[in-house]
């Protein structure tokens, strides 16, 4: 039997290629690169410890157990070279989009004549397959070739950089051979606050949701992830963009009267949308004016002397003056 390791987007996908006997060891990239820092100029071990800080002060898991996670999947990708073969298994998403961005620019910087590098990147949700329907897709698999590693080391160096320009110009790159790449490109750039109000897509369709009447936090965000054609946005990200649009002075959404936001929730937890929320969600007002802008989009810190904002219609990045 071939020594191999499959490399995948979570323990999901793990649990399922297990039950459907895919043959090597198993790695889980256990990383939310879209949300975050992702600061370039450093190496794996320095960025893991910023993710893994980063995850940490969201309290997304146990601290030792966070740290140790990192440390184990760096270790494990850097003795790549005992395994005879390597499969990268991974979805059409920007989550996943992003992480294989990271992994295949590591095996751009680290290559190796003895191991056989290939991939399987497809349109269906792994975490979501029956076993048999995993097992099926080793008809997808396909030779990794220096095209995908260019373009990878290419778009992963503009995804680190200070600057969103980088990320943008992508848009006029050839991704053919990373067919999935091009839609993760705008779909993050849609992430950065809207010239018009401020609002990242993700929060302006949270705001639209409840001001359209649906008050239960766990109901907004079934109803948000029908707003995505590739879904990628986790709960626990998803309960921060909430957090933060309640805590903001003034607050753009509101819970009734004594109550707190809680994770995870409950249904006695009920949503409004508050005046200026209305106003934001309009583009009568911008919420770049309320909230001190301090959030990272790759290598891009936000701040109010960095506030770069989205125009899609004219699909440009720009300063916010």
């Amino acid at each position: 039997m071939r020594n191999i390791l499959n490399i995948t987007n979570g323990d999901s996908a793990v649990g399922i290629m297990k039950q459907a006997n895919i043959p090597g060891m198993f790695l889980p990239w256990r990383d939310v690169l879209h949300d975050g820092p992702v600061p370039g100029g450093l190496s794996l071990e320095k960025l893991s410890e910023i993710r893994a800080n980063f995850i940490i002060e969201r309290d997304w898991g146990h601290p030792e157990d966070i740290k140790r996670h990192f440390i184990e999947r760096d270790n494990t990708l850097k003795s790549f070279e005992k395994y005879e073969e390597i499969i990268l298994w991974f979805e059409h998403d920007l989550y996943d989009q992003l992480q294989l961005l990271q992994i295949l620019d590591w095996f751009y910087q680290n290559k190796s004549k003895e191991t056989v590098l290939s991939i399987i990147c497809v349109s269906q949700y792994l975490g979501m397959l029956l076993p048999d329907e995993m097992e099926a897709l080793f008809k997808y698999e396909e030779p990794v070739t220096e095209n995908h590693l260019a373009l990878a080391n290419n778009a992963w160096s503009a995804f680190r950089s200070d600057s969103p320009k980088k990320w943008h110009t992508l848009q006029q790159t050839d991704t053919a051979a990373l067919p999935f790449l091009a839609s993760a490109i705008t779909r993050l750039l849609e992430e950065y606050p809207s010239c018009k109000n401020g609002l990242s897509r993700t929060a302006q369709q949270a705001l639209k949701i409840v001001a359209q009447g649906e008050k239960h936090p766990a109901n907004v965000f079934a109803r948000y992830q029908e707003t995505e054609a590739r879904r990628f946005l986790g709960d626990l990200s998803f309960w921060a963009i909430l957090h933060e649009l309640l805590a903001s002075s003034p607050p753009l959404l509101k819970l009734s009267d004594g109550q707190e936001f809680v994770t995870p929730t409950n249904p006695d937890q009920e949503l409004t949308i508050t005046p200026e929320g209305k106003e934001v969600l309009s583009g009568k007002r911008n919420w770049f004016n309320i909230v001190k802008l301090d959030r990272w989009i790759g290598g891009v810190h936000l701040t109010p002397g960095n506030n770069w904002c989205w125009d899609s219609r004219s699909n440009s990045i720009v300063k916010y003056s």
